[in-house]
């Protein structure tokens, strides 16, 4: 066959077409609406690997974004939205402005809610700008796609996927306020499951345990802060009055960034599939750096990033970290934009950007100083590099401290951190051995498994877009309302039944008794007198 082939290179070339063209016939198509930022840096591997297999990726973005930039293997369909480059890139620059904002934490929360409230319009706002733009809608409408891939953190997606009637796939790290764990109709009990932003672990004292459950009421009221406007838009839409959660419920599959080994074991629901860890496949080191690395010597680097969200801080902070990282005789590479410290020591290297994912596969990295992403947190545990965590915001906190309880890291107070606090925790993730060997634990047991969560990603896209959805792994608690979930009425009716029994059976007896009290009565005979 060789032979022939070798012979005749036309014969060749139009086999290789052949394979081709039946590769395309076998793919579908996929509609995606992501969520920009590293919510969108996540997804995109899933993207690239379904595009190699064949599969037409049709992605919907605004012509205004952080990340999300035209890909020649992808039909990337952009769409205007009333704002500007400069108010976007502004509006998040100020989130790392805002993190480090001097006051009191009244005065940090007001300024935190604001900068909030001004970004959720500005998604908002896209959101409108996608769904009643009557070109890119006809041309979705016509497109004929198998499925949708989105991120549920911004329900937009879902919007459109229930408008096309077609299946969807959620892909996400967490919803801030837990809509997932009520959209999937999961059990999530605050005796051991902890909720997000508490900062607490699955074994809790009585405390505790009182804090994680007040924990519900203010995620109660951030869902309705986060998600009614969306409830009103989709209603405005669909033409019928729906909830978010109404939504969220029709997802055929959830793609969840989280793996057991870094999150505490919990109830699970058969169409929630964790894949945490997806994104640890590294590359060749660039020359540039592996030259750097090279030439640290023994003592090997440590690898500084606090983010894409984040490239610069408070000179006054700048400086307590550069005084922090002269302390170590590793080769430092810290990842910053802002103004050069004054003090910079000569072990540390800025740079602008870093391949994070390589340099921490290189068995010269002894730590790794991160701001807690869930992103880079499964890049460490990957490639055990114990961490010291910095965390900013969102669910950074919960991921430190879930790094911390498992003995693979340190958490510093990124407000109230000195340079000797720096300085001891980096000293202790490199030189105490109880980090590393916890952190290669960790990386064994996540690694150890039968499919690779990026392969177990794709697979599930590819099952929903085959069979149209995955209606067999839904819970029949989808149909039940409140009460009839909870059993009440099945209760109330028992209740009713052992009442209506005691009733009838206190009423039996009482008849009884005056029964016989009467009987004995009539037949009881009149005594005589002494005197008769």
């Amino acid at each position: 066959m060789a032979a022939v082939l070798s012979a005749h290179p036309q014969v060749t070339a139009t086999l290789v077409l052949l394979l081709s063209v039946l590769s395309l016939a076998a793919g579908g198509k996929l509609l995606v609406v992501p969520v920009d930022g590293s919510h969108w840096l996540s997804m995109r591997e899933v993207l690239n690997h379904l595009s190699q297999k064949g599969h037409e990726i049709v992605v919907v973005a605004p012509e205004i974004n952080l990340h999300i930039k035209p890909m020649k293997n992808f039909v990337m369909k952009m769409y205007p939205v009333p704002f500007t480059q400069e108010d976007m890139d502004g509006n998040f620059q100020g989130f790392s402005e805002d993190i480090f904002v001097e006051g009191s934490f009244v005065e940090r929360v007001v300024t935190f809610y604001e900068r909030q409230k001004k970004t959720s319009a500005m998604f908002l706002s896209t959101c409108q700008h996608l769904l009643f733009n009557k070109e890119l809608l006809r041309y979705l409408e016509e497109s004929k796609c198998d499925a949708v891939i989105t991120d549920p953190f911004l329900p937009c997606g879902q919007i459109l996927a229930e408008h096309l009637s077609v299946p969807s796939v959620f892909f996400l790290r967490g919803i801030p306020c837990g809509l997932e764990f009520e959209a999937t109709q999961c059990p999530n009990p605050p005796s051991y499951v902890p909720r997000t932003f508490t900062g607490l672990v699955d074994h809790m004292n009585f405390l505790q345990r009182v804090k994680n459950l007040i924990f519900d009421i203010p995620n109660y009221f951030l869902c309705d802060f986060l998600f009614q406007p969306y409830a009103k838009l989709a209603s405005e839409f669909l033409q019928r009055d729906v909830s978010v959660s109404d939504l969220l419920r029709k997802a055929s599959i959830w793609l969840v960034r989280l793996d057991f080994v870094l999150d505490y074991p919990r109830p699970l629901m058969p169409n929630m599939i964790f894949i945490g860890g997806m994104n640890c496949a590294h590359k060749k080191l660039p020359q540039e750096f592996e030259a750097i690395v090279n030439a640290s010597g023994e003592h090997g680097i440590v690898v500084f990033s606090l983010g894409s969200m984040v490239s610069e801080i408070p000179m006054k902070k700048a400086i307590a970290i550069a005084d922090a990282l002269g302390s170590v005789p590793q080769t430092v590479l810290w990842r910053y934009g802002g103004e050069v410290p004054p003090n910079l020591p000569k072990n540390v290297k800025l740079v602008k950007w870093l391949p994070q994912n390589d340099l921490l596969a290189h068995p010269k990295t002894r730590a790794f100083i991160t701001h807690g992403g869930s992103h880079g947190v499964y890049e460490g545990i990957c490639n055990a590099v114990p961490m010291v965590l910095m965390p900013l915001f969102g669910d950074q906190m919960d991921n430190a401290k879930r790094v911390e309880s498992r003995g693979a890291g340190l958490t510093l107070n990124i407000l109230e951190m000195t340079s000797n606090d720096i300085s001891t925790a980096l000293k202790a993730v490199i030189n105490d051995k109880k980090y590393k060997e916890n952190i290669k634990r960790l990386s064994e047991l996540h690694l150890d498994r039968p499919i690779h969560p990026l392969d177990l990603a794709v697979h599930w896209v590819e099952f929903v877009m085959r069979h149209k959805g995955a209606p067999h792994l839904r819970p029949a608690a989808h149909d039940l309302n409140w009460i009839q979930y909870h059993s009440l009425d099945v209760i109330a009716f028992l209740l009713a039944v052992v009442l209506l029994s005691l009733f009838i059976s206190v009423k039996c007896c009482l008849f009884c008794c005056r029964r016989w009290c009467c009987k004995k009565g009539r037949t009881r005979k009149p005594t005589k007198s002494k005197s008769q």
